[in-house]
């Protein structure tokens, strides 16, 4: 019994310690991105999020909220691509992580009006998501 009990910690013990997971916000007037970058071993997810409210500028417009979340792959030292299927059809968004030593800035395909119309955006258009800490 003492043993079973000892092996079971110490398999959550190892596993916990693999995982780390990454936050990074952008607010920008009305507008909030938020980007949750969740890595367990060699598994990347990620998860991008936006909540926007008209700018003053943007009258007339409506509020929006999006998220798309799945498997990311590296595509190279800083850069993550995670890409989502849009359901019923042979397309995907995508959305490239540049990752920096303090954030984040996020591109994303013409694809992912699919999941953020109108005001909304996964791209944060050369402004950097500040990673939490």
């Amino acid at each position: 019994m003492r043993k079973t009990l000892f092996l079971a910690i110490a398999m959550l013990a190892s596993g916990t310690a693999a995982a780390a997971t990454d936050h990074y916000l952008l607010r920008d007037g009305n507008h909030v991105q938020h980007l949750k970058i969740t890595t367990l071993g060699k598994d990347i997810n990620a998860t991008v999020d936006v909540d926007f409210e008209p700018n003053p500028d943007e009258a007339g417009k409506h509020a929006c909220s999006a998220t798309v979340s799945d498997e990311a792959k590296s595509v190279g030292e800083n850069e993550l691509v995670l890409k989502k299927h849009i359901e019923g059809e042979a397309r995907s968004c995508s959305v490239k992580i540049h990752l920096t030593p303090n954030g984040a800035k996020l591109e994303q395909s013409d694809e992912c009006t699919y999941f953020a119309a109108g005001i909304c955006s996964f791209s944060s258009n050369g402004k950097e998501l500040v990673k939490i800490k």
